[in-house]
């Protein structure tokens, strides 16, 4: 009896110094948190380090801040990628269901810039991330990861090239409608906007312009990859087995149509599946491009009323118009085209798109609106001033609209040809035929 107890007596009391010495670890944890968090806040971060290197080490579950205040006290104070490198793991260790998609994207921009891992790492690391939560990406990153899918997978996979393609463009459009709709509302605004609103706008603007060039690069990585050549038997191949599969219609129609494959018979069958699967605004308005393509004018034009009417939203409203220009314009009818542009912009005036789509439609009229070189050049003067608008309107397309604006430029009449015109710089001139605009003469040296 005098031995249980004694055992017993024992067992309480390591139990009991056990709990002690946790307890008193626990404290020294909190301390050393207070004071480093302190001096960091403090800027002091030759004080701060010695109690960071100690919670890393001793405490590593105590608070998240540890690694997202260590990450700049490894990456600018100390500038040791090792470190970095820890911060980094023992927080996915450590607190591995807080923003993990953020930390894994900026693990991977960390060990890219600096050079500090390979291809295949980084890109695991940004595969991770895009598989967690692609809208806690950076745009850097998205196009980035993109790349590395369509490098890995555009000969032996271009379905799941398209496939991210689409998912990234879908979630950058969100963000770039909520954007527009943001920054139309306070640039609409007739008051004038306090300082809160005016640094709201300007992080618009930014965001959206930097959300335009990564859907641009988008576009043009898929460029090659995606040719009526290759989308028609890929679609072809899968079109019975998602019939009934809305997403992958929509994508599957848009793309062609984006594409401009819709000679081919298989856009009308897609269309027409998506309508039945989805009776939508968006699916009618492929729908009279078939009905178009086949000669019925009056039909097609009943369709993309119907669509329009059954749309609430300002912004889709001016997306279809935009949509109705584009297929005009595929059909030659050019100032239609520029009309269903402007109908477009009334529903958004910020659509740098209708404005950059007419500045391409008198571009391509330049040889047919006028006689001479003088005249002919002088479209460019139409298009340069539409590309102007666009850029200064929609952040989103900036970087797109810069470069037709330097084409356009580049296109003008140089010195010599105005002055063998007759004609003056800064003289008004009105473009001749279905343009009918009238600019300021300028030249192009």
């Amino acid at each position: 009896m005098k031995k249980i107890t004694f055992l017993l007596a024992a067992t309480i009391f390591f139990v009991s110094a056990k709990t002690n010495a946790q307890d008193d670890a626990n404290r020294e944890c909190q301390i050393k948190y207070n004071l480093f968090k302190g001096d960091y806040q403090s800027k002091k971060y030759d004080d701060a380090y010695p109690n960071w290197i100690y919670l890393m080490d001793n405490c590593q579950d105590l608070s998240v801040n540890i690694y997202k205040l260590g990450s700049t006290m490894a990456e600018k104070f100390k500038k040791d990628p090792a470190l970095v490198k820890r911060v980094f793991e023992q927080r996915l260790q450590y607190f591995p269901d807080v923003d993990p998609a953020k930390v894994h994207s900026d693990y991977a921009e960390y060990l890219l810039e600096n050079k500090l891992g390979t291809d295949d790492e980084v890109f695991g690391l940004l595969d991770k991330a895009y598989k967690l939560d692609p809208t806690r990406m950076g745009v850097k990153n998205l196009y980035i990861y993109f790349q590395g899918v369509t490098d890995r997978n555009k000969d032996t996979n271009p379905q799941l090239v398209f496939d991210t393609y689409d998912d990234v463009v879908e979630s950058v459009g969100e963000k770039l409608d909520g954007y527009a709709k943001k920054i139309l509302e306070l640039s609409d605004s007739t008051r004038v906007l306090d300082s809160r609103e005016k640094s709201n706008l300007k992080a618009y603007t930014i965001n959206s312009k930097a959300l335009g060039q990564i859907e641009g690069g988008l576009d043009r990585m898929i460029s090659d990859l995606a040719t009526c050549e290759r989308l028609v038997p890929l679609y072809r191949r899968d079109f019975e087995e998602n019939r009934g599969n809305v997403s992958w219609l929509k994508r599957a129609v848009s793309r062609m149509f984006y594409k401009e494959c819709q000679d081919d018979p298989l856009y009308a069958e897609l269309a027409k599946a998506y309508a039945e699967a989805s009776p939508s605004p968006e699916a009618y308005s492929f729908l009279a491009n078939v009905l178009e393509n086949n000669g019925d004018s009056k039909g097609a034009t009943e369709m993309r009323q119907k669509s329009f009417d059954l749309e609430t939203d300002p912004l889709k409203k001016a997306n279809y118009k935009l949509k109705f220009a584009q297929a005009a314009q595929s059909r030659g009818q050019l100032s239609s085209a520029r009309s269903l542009a402007r109908e477009a912009l009334k529903f958004n005036p910020n659509s740098g798109k209708a404005y950059l789509l007419i500045g391409r439609l008198y571009a391509s009229s330049a040889n047919n609106c006028g006689d001479d070189e003088f005249e002919k050049r002088m479209v460019y003067a139409a298009a340069l001033r539409q590309a102007q608008k666009a850029a200064s309107v929609d952040p989103s397309i900036y970087s797109l609209a810069s470069r037709y604006i330097a084409s356009y430029k580049g296109s003008l009449p140089t010195k010599k040809v105005i002055f063998t015109a007759s004609k003056t710089i800064g003289q008004s001139y009105t473009i001749k035929c279905w343009i009918g605009e009238t600019v300021t003469i300028a030249s192009s040296d």
